[in-house]
């Protein structure tokens, strides 16, 4: 190796070994702990703010919330058409109108009418002739003028007459007539082919399906009565939750329409199937509507009051929002908290139903949570800094 060789060896040893001493020399520098962000100490003058309870098991009604409508009661409903065939010439009802029983609706003209009271009038004539027939038969065969068999013969005719004629009376009565209408026909033997539609229920006039000069059937329905001083809440319950309703319990309506004022109802009817395109069972509550106040097909919500089960709760104020979740401050230690995501029930009178995240008995701040959070907060920050 050559003179310059060897000085250049000797040079790069050198700074090899300088380098190592000063990183000998160096200190270490040590990793600081990672502090957990949901664990805190509440200071002195903090903790005297706070109040601890324990998650426990509190006798809670659930309550379910199902759309609904305002029905008709359909036991106050009828639906009036027509006793004959024939043209309505008249009409005395109109749409909204208050009716009672007995009053006139329309008034229908029929040949069929008019063809039913002929027949009865030439039934009566005949049976009143052979009643006669039949009374001078039986003078006569008392006389010994006729025969026990020419009497017989006079009477079974008077019998058959009879007979058609009270035919002829049902059928009229059939067609709309009264009794007293029928005996007026009788006595004047005028014929009247003018049948009237009575209302055969005090309500109002919700539907009218008739207009003047229509020709109608007994078969259409021309007018709808409903009494409105009762009505009907009705409403669909998913299946899922039809065990939570019987019929007598009680419920709360509320109606958009009336700025969501509570009506009190109970329940009065639970559907016995399930509707298979809905999923649904069909529930009904009866409602007092003398004020008027309640219209059919208003919305309406039905809120349902299950029976009181115990169910693990926590107080409302002890819940703290955090990063669009809940949590609850749980006690690890004296003074120390840690903050506990728990998944809960919407609020119910002060109290949150717990779903998940808590166990009963668990310690927990229920009064100053807010403050404790706020302290939480500020001490994460300075760690950061």
């Amino acid at each position: 190796m050559t003179p310059h060789l060897r000085f250049v060896a000797s040079v790069c040893l050198a700074l090899s070994l300088g380098l190592s001493a000063c990183s000998r020399d160096k200190p270490a520098v040590a990793a600081r702990p990672t502090a957990d962000p949901m664990q805190v100490q509440a200071p002195d003058n903090l903790l005297s703010q706070l109040t601890l309870g324990a998650a426990q098991q509190v006798q809670v009604a659930e309550t379910l919330r199902v759309a609904g409508t305002i029905d008709f009661d359909e036991f106050g409903l009828t639906r009036i058409g027509a006793s004959v065939t024939g043209r309505v010439n008249r009409l005395y009802a109109h749409l909204g109108q208050y009716v009672k029983t007995g009053d006139p609706l329309a008034q229908i003209h029929s040949s069929e009418l008019s063809s039913a009271q002929l027949a009865f009038l030439k039934a009566r004539s005949q049976t009143e002739l052979l009643r006669r027939n039949a009374q001078r038969a039986r003078t006569l065969f008392e006389a010994d003028v006729i025969s026990a068999a020419e009497l017989q013969r006079r009477e079974n005719e008077y019998e058959v007459t009879a007979t058609e004629m009270r035919a002829a009376m049902d059928q009229l009565r059939v067609l709309g007539m009264s009794t007293a209408a029928i005996e007026r026909l009788a006595d004047t033997g005028i014929i009247d082919s003018n049948a009237t539609v009575s209302a055969t229920l005090s309500g109002v006039v919700v539907e009218r399906k008739v207009a003047s000069g229509q020709v109608v059937q007994p078969s259409d329905a021309m007018f709808v009565v409903a009494d409105l001083k009762r009505v009907w809440a009705v409403a669909q319950v998913p299946e899922q939750q039809v065990g939570q309703v019987r019929v007598g319990q009680a419920v709360l309506i509320e109606v958009p329409a009336l700025d969501n004022e509570k009506l009190v109802g109970k329940l009065i009817y639970v559907g016995q199937t399930v509707n298979p395109d809905t999923r649904t069972v069909l529930v009904r509550t009866e409602l007092d509507n003398r004020d008027g106040r309640l219209k059919p097909a208003m919305l309406a919500s039905m809120l349902i009051q299950s029976n009181p089960q115990p169910q693990l709760t926590v107080p409302s104020r002890a819940v703290v929002r955090e990063d669009d979740e809940d949590h609850v401050f749980v006690e690890t230690a004296p003074g120390q908290f840690r903050l506990t995501r728990v998944k809960l029930a919407p609020e119910r009178e002060g109290q949150r139903v717990v779903l998940e995240g808590l166990q009963e008995g668990t310690r927990i701040v229920t009064d100053g949570a807010f403050h404790l959070n706020n302290h939480r907060n500020l001490a994460a920050d300075s760690d950061g800094d």
